[in-house]
């Protein structure tokens, strides 16, 4: 691949297949929701190697809040206006939903490369990134439309109260990492990653904003784009981590390293940071200075960070810890405190005098009476005893046999089945564009009046190996599980669904199917599928996925055809 990428231009790689944003004009968008996009609002310290090129200062548009672009999307509150360019949050009316709109003026000098990111951005389609959903030029302006996530939250906002634990911080670099190393791979950098492009979904996925576009808006450009993306991921771990910025500016919220000292490893900077991270860190922070773990090579592409992470032990999560039930509290209502006055608090209470002994002959007489008595009672008990034994031996053996034959049956009753935790989720996209990514946390949500749904293919019901061979999303349980069946609830029942359960080692997309493990299969005509696992595995992620959708008609979101909604899904383990 190239080396040399700038956003707002077509890059080729070394096998000849067109860019991405050489098909741009060929595409079409669809997408959900993005979040405050505060990713192009802040000049701050990015410690990379990306250059801003200077650009006519054109005044950024007159717009304000109510206008309307293309009689469709409303504007309603402008988030940044900066170097000729403003960005607002919107309203779609056409589906009524928010999105994100950025804008500036047609003869700005950047605004052909600005259209040519936005579109090959789209073209993507990863659910790793906020989605790019119309890039136009009209009325002398040109704007992009993006997702706008309302339940996201920005990395800076997370770092604000401290640092991630480490098992959050290691699915931050998992994520990040293999998300750009998808990216890479067509062509396409980022340039200006940095912690406010970085959101946490409420399901604990990690998404990317601004992919080419951003830095497009601001005319930077790197001769390394990979080891500029590459360091600025290591920057987001070393942050994660330590809540300091490894650089010696101040930004984002967090302070710099202290001057004159260069760059020392997290686990330095604060205690308690996981080692292997702290590594890792390292081993991407290659540039301005930078230097890499003395331990191990330099990671200078996403790939190589990828591979890195792929290569050390999984950081689990933290075992939930359960809080102690408060000590009992005695009432005045226990036996032998009825009626009494409670004692007050710093009062010496006195012991009660024990009574005397027996002292005299009536007392001694009376003592020998009793142990009489006990000696003759354990004597008619022992008696007893040995009658009772004597009589029932014929039958031990028997209820012997019968005890032990009732414990086996016991012990071979199959366990109950107990439903397994659902911590998060994304799309599995393993070719083609993504379906309703945003739309995944409702396939688990309890309310079965909400879905994820397919797009509506012509062919069907099997899906098209050669152009889509298939739809799913990947659910992650939290820790590895023994999963045994699925409970999925459809939307529509026709001829016909078939869905199979995998095992797979991470949620990227990046990994292929043929390398997971086949957990079981179904293929249903009704709005019900439930999987069997044929013999139960144990594994943290599973993937549900569909190759074959039945027909059903035209609604409000889709046109008819061959396609599917899940509104529930259940595991048991």
């Amino acid at each position: 691949m190239a080396e040399r990428i700038t956003a707002a231009v077509d890059v080729a790689d070394n096998s000849g297949e067109q860019p991405l944003t050489a098909k741009a004009d060929q595409s079409t968008s669809d997408g959900v929701a993005q979040h405050r996009e505060r990713g192009t609002d802040n000049e701050e310290a990015q410690g990379s190697d990306g250059t801003e090129s200077p650009g006519r200062k054109t005044s950024p548009p007159d717009l304000h809040s109510g206008h309307k672009l293309a009689g469709r999307y409303r504007l309603e509150e402008c988030v940044t206006r900066l170097d000729g360019f403003s960005s607002w949050r919107a309203v779609d009316e056409k589906l009524r939903r928010a999105v994100g709109v950025h804008i500036l003026p047609a003869d700005h000098t950047r605004a052909r490369s600005v259209l040519a990111a936005a579109r090959s951005s789209a073209l993507l389609g990863d659910p790793r990134f906020v989605q790019v959903l119309d890039a136009v030029e009209e009325d002398d302006l040109v704007y992009v439309v993006h997702e706008w996530l309302p339940d996201a939250t920005e990395l800076t906002t997370l770092l604000a109260s401290g640092p991630l634990e480490p098992h959050d911080a290691y699915q931050l670099v998992s994520q990040i990492a293999s998300a750009m190393a998808a990216a890479h791979r067509e062509g396409l950098a980022h340039l200006r990653l940095n912690p406010n492009a970085v959101l946490r979904t409420s399901t604990g996925q990690w998404r990317v904003r601004g992919l080419a576009v951003n830095a497009a808006l601001r005319g930077i450009s790197s001769d390394t784009p990979q080891r500029t993306d590459t360091e600025a991921i290591g920057a987001l771990l070393y942050a994660a981590l330590t809540q300091r910025w490894p650089y010696e500016s101040d930004a984002y919220g967090m302070s710099g390293l202290p001057k004159d000292i260069g760059l020392i490893p997290p686990d330095q900077v604060r205690a308690g940071v996981h080692r292997g991270l702290s590594e890792l860190a390292m081993r991407a922070l290659v540039n301005d200075g930078a230097t890499a773990s003395r331990h191990e090579s330099a990671c200078t592409t996403p790939e190589e960070l990828v591979k890195a992470i792929g290569e050390m032990p999984r950081v689990r999560p933290p075992e939930p810890t359960f809080t102690a039930p408060p000590e009992y509290q005695g009432t005045s209502y226990q036996q032998g405190s009825y009626g009494r006055p409670a004692p007050r608090p710093g009062v010496t209470q006195p012991v009660p005098t024990p009574p005397p002994p027996l002292q005299s002959r009536t007392g001694k007489a009376l003592k020998w009476a009793v142990s009489a008595l006990l000696i003759a009672a354990l004597g008619l008990g022992s008696w007893q005893l040995a009658d009772a034994l004597l009589g029932q031996g014929g039958k031990s053996d028997d209820t012997q046999t019968q005890t032990q034959d009732d414990t086996d049956k016991k012990d071979t009753k199959p366990k109950p089945a107990q439903p397994l935790k659902i911590y998060g989720a994304q799309e599995y996209v393993a070719k083609g564009d993504a379906q309703h990514p945003a739309d995944v946390g409702k396939t688990y949500d309890g309310d079965s009046s909400t879905y994820w749904r397919t797009s509506s293919y012509k062919e069907g019901p099997d899906l098209n190996p050669a152009f889509k061979p298939g739809v799913g999303i990947v659910y992650d349980l939290g820790s590895a599980q023994e999963v045994s069946s699925a409970s999925i609830a459809l939307l529509y029942g026709n001829d016909h669904t078939t869905v199979t359960l995998y095992g797979t080692d991470s949620m990227s997309s990046s990994v292929p199917i043929t390398s997971m493990a086949k957990l079981g299969s179904v293929t249903t005509t009704g709005t019900t599928a439930e999987v069997k696992v044929v013999k139960p595995v144990k594994t943290q992620y599973v993937l549900v996925w569909f190759t074959a959708l039945p027909y059903a008609p035209g609604d409000a979101y889709s046109n008819s055809g061959y396609k599917q909604a899940v509104t529930d899904l259940k595991f048991t383990g």
